[in-house]
């Protein structure tokens, strides 16, 4: 990479970091979802006030996240650092997909919102919801395992990134719990806060990696010019 390209790429993993934590803004939104027993998604549920606003968020998010991937995926070769290996490029090309998965995703916006409105959820059991309600499910999903892959591979790339990704798989884990709880009647076992901290986990990983790209050294600079040796240099 040259110089330019890192700060470049950390730029707009810094952007989709910030704009993929847009949810947060339920704080102070009169959204009517409870943030502790809600999908982060049903955000931007169709049928909801602010779903242009969320849905626009993650559309940003996601085409931040897919350009900071394709820069960070260009090969390079220089005198002193090789090409990438292929453990980096398939954590590029993992990011790439997080990045389109998650545009995709606010394309495909759940229809209504089955945490708090029971005809929402007994539509959604009978399959009596808009097909790209269904999609949304596997646009998000891929995008979830497309930013593990991601994680995974690119561990040694950001500090601290064991850490982040066995916090993601804790809260990942948390959440399918509490899909399955959800899903047999059960209480929903924290649904909305397992989510939130599985997007905020990424949301942070995104961050930590754009000042890890900032941080590492280049290595670009030119050779120091080859001098003849002197007698002087070789008197002892």
């Amino acid at each position: 990479m040259t110089t330019s390209r890192p700060f470049a790429t950390a730029v707009l993993l810094s952007l989709a970091a910030l704009v993929y934590s847009a949810w947060v803004m339920e704080v102070v939104l009169p959204t009517a979802l409870h943030p502790a027993r809600t999908y982060v998604s049903e955000l931007a549920a169709t049928d909801q006030p602010y779903t242009t606003l969320f849905r626009t968020t993650d559309l940003v998010a996601g085409a931040l996240a897919a350009a900071a991937a394709t820069l960070l995926s260009v090969p390079t070769r220089t005198r002193t650092r090789p090409r990438r290996g292929p453990v980096a490029r398939t954590g590029a090309a993992a990011l790439l997909l997080f990045g389109v998965a998650t545009a995709v995703d606010s394309r495909l916006p759940l229809s209504c919102t089955p945490t708090t409105d029971p005809e929402c959820a007994t539509r959604e059991t009978a399959g009596l919801v808009p097909w790209a309600h269904d999609a949304h499910t596997v646009s998000s999903t891929i995008a979830l395992c497309a930013i593990l892959v991601a994680m995974a591979t690119l561990t040694r790339t950001v500090r601290h990134g064991p850490a982040l990704l066995a916090l993601e798989l804790a809260a990942t884990a948390w959440t399918l719990a509490a899909i399955a709880a959800l899903e047999t009647g059960h209480d929903g076992w924290g649904l909305g806060i397992a989510q939130r901290l599985q997007v905020g986990v990424i949301a942070i990983w995104l961050g930590v990696l754009a000042v890890s790209l900032l941080r590492a050294p280049t290595h670009d600079a030119p050779l120091p010019a080859h001098r003849p040796l002197r007698e002087a240099d070789v008197r002892p």
